[in-house]
């Protein structure tokens, strides 16, 4: 990641036997044709909800759990594969995701029934997750973690358009099972990873790991269902502080939550993907309000402000070295915040002003914040912290689509 900051320095008496290994350099843009796929996922269903239903038989609110399921995969598992890679290495964690996405595209591909694609769209999400985390681990300067979150929201950019051509040339289980993409990038970055690059170790902190599962899994329903989630997740979080303090140094470790600059990072990102996330479900459903414009035309429509968003967070999150990030960071926010009144107007132009304003705050924000994130705690700590941030800004990524679906209906 970028260079530790004062703050955030390792004590001048560390040892070298006790620093972890440098990452191995690993060439940019096969990080990001692991991490990107994941966009897929998240975007692809947003104009081909109608085809999935019809081809289960199922009403579109039920087709809309493979996205929900999608959500909970990727809150979930960002922080279960960083935690795998924390505690056993990166080549355990590509292989554990590499065959969670393949074992969740064979469900998507060949049982053709509601439950199966929900679960298959589960399990993609649980891999892909992890592999942009283990990217994000992975890159090692802020102009190769700009490559990683740009492939992001270049994916993202297209994944409404490609998946209404895929389902439209082949099928809608086609168009679920795209986040498979990802599995070319795991086979090159196999390669160039050393066996044995993070000491076993045996103190695995299985009861916090399953904790903050519960956690994520509550807040991911709490759009669907406020009072009982929401209560849920309440006592999920006590129950989750009161282990920290038993175990301070366990799967949420206490240094890296503590840390306010870790938590500011984690709150904004999660705000921005939020707002992204939701206005890719929103902004269509508008769009075919407001226009007569087919789902093709509106997909089409889509990408520009999308790849605009996409390819200019690679340069915004590159000048936040030199700039600094605060200044930068705060430009992001008050564009987040204009992005959902933009929203609210009927004019097609001003729709798609808004997609692309909350495109390139939160693709730039996630680069960004991700290496605040990074730098505010220890080396050490660092796989840990990377994977709780993703946690925060892909269960942003959850909640989006699924405040969108809710208000549309």
């Amino acid at each position: 990641m970028q260079e530790p900051t004062t703050g955030s320095r390792p004590a001048a008496n560390s040892v070298a036997p006790a620093a972890s290994p440098r990452p191995p350099h690993i060439p940019a843009l096969y990080l990001a044709l692991m991490a990107g796929p994941l966009s897929f996922g998240i975007a692809g269903p947003a104009l081909v909800l109608g085809d999935i239903a019809r081809g289960l038989g199922s009403s579109e609110s039920a087709a809309a759990w493979c996205v929900t399921a999608f959500g909970w995969g990727i809150a979930v598992g960002t922080p279960l594969m960083a935690g795998l890679m924390r505690h056993r290495g990166t080549r355990p964690a590509l292989i554990a995701c590499g065959a969670q996405i393949a074992l969740g595209a064979a469900l998507v591909l060949g049982v053709p029934v509601l439950w199966a694609a929900i679960a298959g769209c589960a399990l993609q999400a649980l891999g892909t997750a992890g592999l942009t985390s283990i990217a994000m681990s992975l890159a090692g300067s802020p102009l190769r973690m700009g490559i990683v979150s740009a492939s992001l929201a270049v994916v993202g950019s297209t994944a409404p358009l490609v998946g209404s051509l895929v389902t439209g040339a082949l099928s809608w289980r086609t168009a679920l099972a795209l986040p498979v993409i990802s599995l070319l990038g795991v086979l090159a970055v196999m390669r160039r990873v050393p066996a044995g690059d993070r000491k076993p170790d045996s103190t695995f902190d299985g009861l916090g790991a399953v904790m903050l599962t519960a956690l994520v899994t509550a807040l991911v329903f709490v759009p669907q269902n406020p009072l009982i989630a929401g209560g849920a997740a309440a006592v999920a979080v006590i129950a989750l502080v009161r282990h920290m303090r038993l175990r301070p140094t366990g799967f949420v470790p206490a240094s890296v939550v503590g840390h306010p600059a870790f938590l500011a990072a984690c709150v904004i990102a999660f705000a921005l993907a939020v707002v992204n996330f939701g206005l890719m479900y929103a902004v269509p459903e508008a769009l075919t309000e407001h226009t007569d414009w087919d789902s093709d035309r509106i997909g089409l429509s889509m990408v520009w402000p999308l790849l605009f968003g996409g390819a200019l967070s690679w340069f915004v999150v590159a000048a936040s070295g030199p700039l600094g990030r605060r200044p930068v960071v705060a430009v992001l926010v008050v564009l987040g915040a204009v992005a959902p009144l933009l929203a609210l107007g009927t004019a097609w132009t001003v729709l798609l002003v808004a997609q692309a304003s909350a495109s390139i705050a939160a693709a730039s924000g996630q680069g960004i914040l991700a290496g605040q994130a990074n730098d505010a705690v220890h080396e050490d700590q660092r796989p840990a912290a990377i994977g709780l941030f993703n946690l925060c800004y892909l269960l942003g990524a959850a909640f989006g689509p699924s405040i969108a679906t809710l208000l549309a209906g």
